[in-house]
């Protein structure tokens, strides 16, 4: 027991707050035109951007990262999975 924390009952704990496993995944696409070609022979890329963020919080993280409003052209992808 660390100092200073109160002794408690068994069975008369604090509920503890439930933890949650997220994935956040964002990409975004965008085709550049390369060069100035001719007009058959035109250069794209095609680039992905992508980023994928893991957490472990609680239920009241969850709300608030879910209720953020993002750019268009943006995919946003959230897996939650439970511990």
């Amino acid at each position: 027991m660390a100092y200073g924390m109160k002794p408690t009952k068994p069975g008369l704990e604090e509920p503890q707050e439930q933890l949650h496993r997220i994935r956040i995944t964002l990409s975004s696409k965008n085709v550049k035109n390369l060069e100035k070609g001719t007009n058959t022979w035109d250069r794209f890329e095609l680039r992905v951007h992508k980023r994928v963020i893991d957490l472990v919080s609680s239920s009241e993280v969850v709300k608030q990262i879910t209720s953020i409003t993002i750019e268009p052209g943006v995919e946003v992808e959230v897996t939650i999975a439970e511990p």
